[in-house]
């Protein structure tokens, strides 16, 4: 298979869009073929300059790798639809040769006042054909005179028009739902309708997925292969990706870019696989798979023509997965970065580059906790903290009192300075031990402790976190929490 992916650099990578280029990028890897790139850039007006690079870090983030197209080159270059304008024009003057094109130099004004007209008559929109039958010396005078000429298909009068798409079987439309349209601009630029066409041909595409919104442009596609004397190629129209309530998913539910999911912390695994699950089956109940067990058990057939709803609480779960299937050195690696900028990483007194060891360290006291990598910081944050500072309410548990807690922690202290070794398990049964001996429940003295050592009421395994602290650390930080318990009660 032969298979493309031609965005247009008019902004950030839909999820949706991405789907399109994954499932792309499966079928050539599982057949052998070549994923292809391909840039759309015609419609100018829209055209954004750094959009092309932010398609190019989208498809490296989510690991799709093209085999021809910008930046790889390929026997059909160039993959930048800009560049390749001669083989529009050659296409158009074919077309008009043969009597399936003609130009037209319909004024914009003429255009819109024979849309009010039809508007008032309650008849369809469309172009009424009036230049089917100007005198070529009109339209060459319109060109001398510097008047946009544009160049229009010449659609059937009347009958259907059908193609096999691979998804929903036969479709059919009917002609007279449709006029005569543009396929070459003034500027000497094709529409999407006749570039598309050229280069799939030129390009050799055997298979286009597309979304379902292109399935009505599918019968002027059909028109030029047939005019131009081409082969179509399989069409695939993939369902619509929608929001939870049904709704077409837009910025209004939250991030809809790749970019915007890698900048919020989601693993480029976590994602590949659950877009692949959108609109497509492996035909049992997997829904964790590797990238090589998408691409074993991916088809065609099994890709459905219902919309597919994009859930993130779903997403983060599946993110959840992946991250603890990370060795501790992975995950601290993935997130350096997000725990190293600023903001919305560590505080910036916390001194960067971060000691890996240290982090490699810490990172399973949160691994299970983690939906996202963003989410570390503010679990791991205390652990770079170079003071903690509890209000002393809130190391007070439920049954103590200030004084009681401070007599607690004071105990403890003895159990941190002596402990051989400072490991958890240690630390853990001295601790069950002195609550018990103390008359507390655990949960009221590893209550107290966690505020001291943490700042936080919850956070992760205590005794867990404390050898990751080390003793000087913990010793230091129960001591400021007892001290400040003294100064409140002095102030009582």
């Amino acid at each position: 298979m032969r298979v493309r992916f031609a965005p247009s650099p008019t902004g950030a990578l839909h999820v949706g869009t991405v789907r399109t280029a994954l499932y792309d990028w499966i079928l050539a890897r599982k057949t052998g073929g070549r994923f292809i790139l391909r840039i759309e850039d015609t419609d100018q007006e829209r055209f954004v300059p750094e959009a092309e690079q932010i398609i190019f870090e989208s498809l490296r983030w989510i690991g799709l790798d093209w085999d021809e197209g910008p930046g790889v080159g390929g026997p059909h270059a160039p993959y930048v639809q800009t560049q390749r304008r001669e083989l529009y024009q050659a296409a158009a003057r074919r077309l008009i040769e043969s009597g399936a094109a003609y130009e037209c130099d319909c004024s914009p004004e003429r255009l819109e006042e024979v849309r009010k007209k039809q508007e008032a008559l309650k008849l369809a929109p469309g172009y009424d054909g009036k230049c089917r039958r100007r005198d070529p010396a009109e339209l060459a005078e319109s060109r001398r005179q510097g008047r946009p000429v544009v160049v229009r298909m010449k659609l059937p009068p009347a009958g259907d028009v059908s193609f096999v798409d691979l998804v929903r079987g036969k479709v059919t439309f009917s002609w007279a739902t449709m006029s005569d349209f543009v396929i070459l601009k003034s500027d000497g630029l094709p529409t999407y309708h006749l570039a598309v066409v050229v280069d799939d041909h030129d390009m050799k595409i055997t298979h286009v997925l597309r979304g379902e919104e292109w399935i009505a442009s599918t019968p002027r596609h059909v028109l030029i292969h047939e005019k131009l004397g081409y082969q179509m190629p399989v069409m695939v129209h993939l369902p619509l990706l929608l929001a939870p309530d049904r709704s077409k998913l837009s910025k209004r539910h939250g991030a809809t870019s790749v970019n915007e999911f890698r900048d919020a912390g989601f693993l480029p695994e976590a994602m590949f696989n659950f877009l692949a699950l959108m609109g497509w089956s492996p035909g049992d109940d997997r829904e964790v798979m590797t990238r090589q067990e998408i691409v074993d058990a991916f088809s065609l057939d099994r890709i459905k023509d219902s919309p597919a709803i994009f859930d993130r609480t779903k997403l983060e779960w599946m993110n959840g997965v992946y991250i603890r299937q990370l060795t501790p050195r992975q995950l601290a690696e993935r997130l350096i970065p997000f725990l190293e900028q600023s903001p919305g990483g560590l505080p910036p007194s916390v001194p960067r580059p971060l000691d890996i060891g240290y982090l490699e360290k810490s990172v399973p006291l949160v691994q299970d906790r983690l939906k996202t990598l963003r989410d570390a910081a503010d679990l791991i944050d205390f652990l770079y903290a170079p003071e903690i500072r509890p209000e002393p309410a809130e190391v007070v548990q439920k049954g103590m009192t200030v004084a009681t807690t401070a007599s607690s922690l004071g105990r403890s202290l003895q159990v941190l300075r002596e402990a051989e070794p400072f490991e958890h398990p240690v630390l853990d049964a001295r601790h069950r031990a002195l609550a018990e001996e103390l008359g507390l429940k655990t949960g009221q003295l590893f209550g107290a402790l966690r505020v001291a050592i943490t700042g936080k009421k919850v956070a992760p395994p205590l005794f867990e976190t404390m050898e990751v602290l080390g003793r000087k650390l913990c010793v230091e930080r129960v001591e400021r929490a007892i001290d400040a318990l003294g100064r409140s009660e002095a102030r009582a």
